[in-house]
């Protein structure tokens, strides 16, 4: 029975025109190197090799061999070249479906850092509403989605925690003289607010957060994107809800001004979710281990 060995050990010895200088290159003896090339020229009831004492040749039949034996093992180096460099990611694509908040929270900082380490893997993100980046993970349109809750999977897709965070309510200079003392959100009611549009988790949880506080819930001014809110609140148009990680500066300049709410706001995360039935290449895992 011819095996893979077999037509190893062919392409070796045409390649080298030699059974000696073959069997040194494949760290074998030349006895079980002929052995084997005999037997491979009884299983094709055939003569491949014209030996002499000036080498060895191959027959019309043992180029015809050879030329599919070379195109073979060609193709077999080149995906074995391949997945040596993936395994080394010195190439690859990982598709990341990312909210905004969880991609200034903490998505950049680690991608920062993966690219510093493996800078010819690409990176491709798509900017997602947290419902968007979970139906983008459920399609396999992403590898993996990195998103702020609130959040509901189902298997085969699974999260797992980053980071905690909270946000504030926070006015412009305009709405200063309401950051002197903690204040209840039912004495806010008259005020103009600034929120994200429907179909986002953001939005969803502040839905939920009013109508658990028997407060109503209309933003005047609806954003896009959370980057839009700030200037917003900033130009006084009206008050309203960011992370704090990412106030925190705007109020240490002076632009912004966080008011002290005597009803709690939810806790919010960063969540990594993954889809089980989906196969992660190396690339995709490195990428998972950077941020978790």
């Amino acid at each position: 029975m011819i095996t893979y060995d077999y037509y190893r050990i062919f392409y070796y010895v045409a390649q080298y025109k030699s059974f000696t200088k073959a069997a040194r290159a494949l760290h074998n003896n030349q006895p079980n190197i002929t052995r084997c090339m005999n037997n491979l020229e009884q299983e094709l009831k055939c003569t491949l090799f014209l030996r002499s004492n000036k080498g060895i040749a191959l027959t019309p039949e043992g180029r015809q061999l050879y030329e599919h034996v070379a195109l073979a093992f060609e193709q077999l180096s080149i995906g074995e070249e391949e997945i040596r460099q993936n395994g080394e990611l010195e190439h690859g694509l990982v598709s990341i479906g990312a909210s905004e908040n969880a991609l200034r929270l903490i998505l950049l900082e680690k991608l920062e850092l993966f690219r510093e380490q493996y800078p010819h893997v690409r990176l491709r993100l798509f900017n997602h509403s947290t419902p968007q980046a979970v139906q983008a993970l459920k399609n396999y349109a992403v590898d993996f989605a990195i998103v702020t809750t609130p959040i509901s999977i189902r298997k085969p897709l699974q999260k797992k925690s980053l980071l905690r965070y909270r946000e504030i309510l926070v006015c412009g200079s305009k709405y200063k003289d309401l950051t002197t003392a903690p204040i209840s959100i039912h004495e806010l009611q008259d005020l103009p607010f600034v929120g994200l549009a429907e179909g986002t988790s953001t939005r969803e949880m502040y839905m939920n957060y009013f109508m658990e506080n028997r407060v109503s819930f209309h933003p005047d001014i609806e954003a896009a994107t959370t980057d839009q809110v700030l200037p917003m609140i900033v130009h006084n148009l009206g008050i309203g809800f960011y992370p704090e990680p990412l106030a925190r500066e705007v109020i240490n300049g002076g632009k912004i001004f966080a008011l002290q709410l005597k009803e709690p706001l939810p806790q919010r995360e960063v969540c990594l979710v993954t889809n089980s039935s989906t196969t992660m290449s190396t690339a995709v895992k490195k990428a998972i281990e950077f941020i978790v």
